[in-house]
């Protein structure tokens, strides 16, 4: 897999995204997240970043890192597509991501996933992340599970 940085509002990004929330709304019973969509202006440089995944030309999987505050980066929009899951593609994404995250100054990088991503929740414990109470818009969400990690 490729991974390269794109807008969050080229297609190929929109379509990533697009899917994941189709996803999350089939997951959560048609309720939507307490994040929202971002606009794409969060995942411009120098505050933020978005990338996406290409195998064969097809994107494959995506992330974005935008700003929370001076020194911590939020991992926002990460997602494989299920046909290319299983194959580390999520693990290359976030590595990616922590790189990205370092490169643009952030000592500190945190995340939301739900409660019932298991498999999300499983990667982010095994790539070190560790557990945090809900924050921001996921504060009063009994759906969230938040992590952080030190970069």
């Amino acid at each position: 897999m490729e991974i390269r940085r794109e807008k969050f509002d080229s297609d190929a990004a929109r379509e990533l995204a697009d899917a994941l929330e189709a996803e999350l709304l089939a997951t959560y019973d048609g309720v939507p997240g307490s994040g929202g969509l971002p606009a794409a202006a969060v995942f411009e440089p120098p505050a933020g970043v978005f990338l996406v995944g290409r195998e064969d030309g097809e994107p494959v999987a995506c992330g974005g890192i935008a700003r929370y505050d001076e020194a911590t980066a939020e991992i926002r929009r990460m997602y494989v597509v299920p046909e290319a899951r299983g194959r580390g593609l999520s693990r290359r994404v976030l590595a990616a991501l922590e790189d990205e995250a370092k490169a643009l100054g952030y000592s500190l990088v945190r995340l939301e996933t739900g409660k019932l991503q298991t498999e999300a929740i499983g990667l982010y414990a095994s790539a070190g992340f560790a557990p945090i109470p809900r924050y921001g818009p996921f504060a009063n969400d009994p759906r969230s599970v938040c992590f952080e990690k030190p970069l």
